[in-house]
């Protein structure tokens, strides 16, 4: 059974705490944004080495595996959005559907073992990159074709919120 896609625009939260997951990513530091996407990355074995981690708890909510199968493919994309970001003037990012990545991904068929791997490697490599901007290139500039602008700091805050609040919605 298909989840209904997640159409709404969750800019939102660079400007105040989440209700939901109660994150506030408005308070991050930006030099501590690689840490704390480590400490996501590091949540998530123990995650994927339950039994039941490809059951999904209802017909409207993904599995623990599709989560986390989502978490590595968002650290893939905005690993490219941010070295888009360093390497050209204001862009504009490619869209993408993380629901139509999900069904044809077959993500809740992925290996977990697999995936911890893969999520572990994209979401290091996105927290070293995070690591090696320097402080005068936080203020660079990008946007999406919505009309959402995004600073290299706001995109680590943003993706740093989507990825604690799909630890949340997996811990609960």
């Amino acid at each position: 059974m298909a989840i209904e896609p997640d159409t709404k625009n969750w800019t939102w939260v660079l400007e105040r705490r989440c209700p939901a997951c109660g994150f506030d990513a408005h308070a991050v530091a930006f030099q501590d944004l690689p840490a704390l996407l480590r400490d996501n990355i590091a949540f998530w074995p123990g995650v994927l080495e339950r039994p039941d981690v490809a059951v999904r708890p209802d017909d409207s909510t993904w599995s623990p595996l599709e989560y986390a199968a989502h978490v590595r493919d968002v650290f893939h994309v905005f690993s490219g959005r941010l070295n888009l970001m360093l390497a050209e003037h204001n862009p504009e990012f490619e869209n993408w559907d993380q629901d139509a990545a999900a069904l044809a991904g077959r993500y809740g068929e992925q290996d977990p073992l697999q995936i911890r791997d893969e999520l572990a490697e994209a979401g290091t490599a996105l927290a070293d990159a995070f690591e090696r901007v320097p402080i005068e290139a936080a203020s660079r500039t990008a946007r999406r074709s919505d009309g959402s602008h995004f600073t290299v700091e706001t995109l680590g805050r943003y993706v740093l919120h989507d990825v604690v609040h799909h630890r949340w919605d997996v811990a609960g």
